[in-house]
């Protein structure tokens, strides 16, 4: 099989069920901006972390293809069956919150992004992630978006924030805290 198909030459392409659309529309951001967030949900996971942090976002970006694969499908005229998105999932992200969160002090400043690789990695996947929230939204004003994807990307830029505290927690760095000049 080969990778290019030169279908894509003059600016279309295809969704799931083989609606074509410019390499512009909304859906095509949607998905792609998904995208980009898994590969960089990826560096992440890249780094020095422990197994267990790892397999939880193995499991994020498993999930991350399924939102993708759902925008990607025209929901009008696609056929085929792409997974499902589960209230779980959803759960399962709160729970990761859940535990991150009490270990953590209690937060009383807004954090400027950085303190080390990792953690500036967790701020920049959070800013990508709410950019691919903020596309679905768009999107579903004109099409069909599942909610729960909506849901599902809003919970997990919290929880990359609150990964980004932990990592710093775990590291004994200390939180870059915002403290406004008045």
């Amino acid at each position: 099989m080969k990778i290019y198909t030169k279908t894509g030459d003059k600016g279309l392409t295809s969704l799931i069920g083989g609606t074509r659309v410019p390499k512009y529309d909304l859906r095509i951001e949607s998905y792609g901006t998904v995208d980009e967030l898994n590969s960089y949900i990826g560096m992440i996971r890249d780094q020095d972390i422990p197994v267990s942090l790892k397999d939880i976002i193995k499991e994020i970006q498993d999930r991350l293809f399924t939102i993708g694969a759902a925008l990607a499908s025209d929901p009008e005229k696609s056929k085929m069956k792409v997974p499902d998105l589960h209230v779980s999932d959803i759960e399962f992200i709160e729970n990761q919150i859940d535990e991150m969160n009490e270990v953590l002090p209690e937060l009383k400043h807004f954090i400027l992004p950085g303190g080390d690789t990792v953690v500036s990695y967790c701020h920049i996947s959070r800013c990508v992630c709410r950019r691919a929230e903020r596309i679905a939204v768009h999107l579903s004003e004109e099409s069909f978006v599942d909610e729960k994807v909506i849901v599902y990307l809003n919970r997990l830029s919290d929880f990359l924030f609150v990964l980004a505290r932990k990592i710093c927690h775990d590291r004994n760095l200390p939180e870059n805290k915002w403290i406004p000049r008045l």
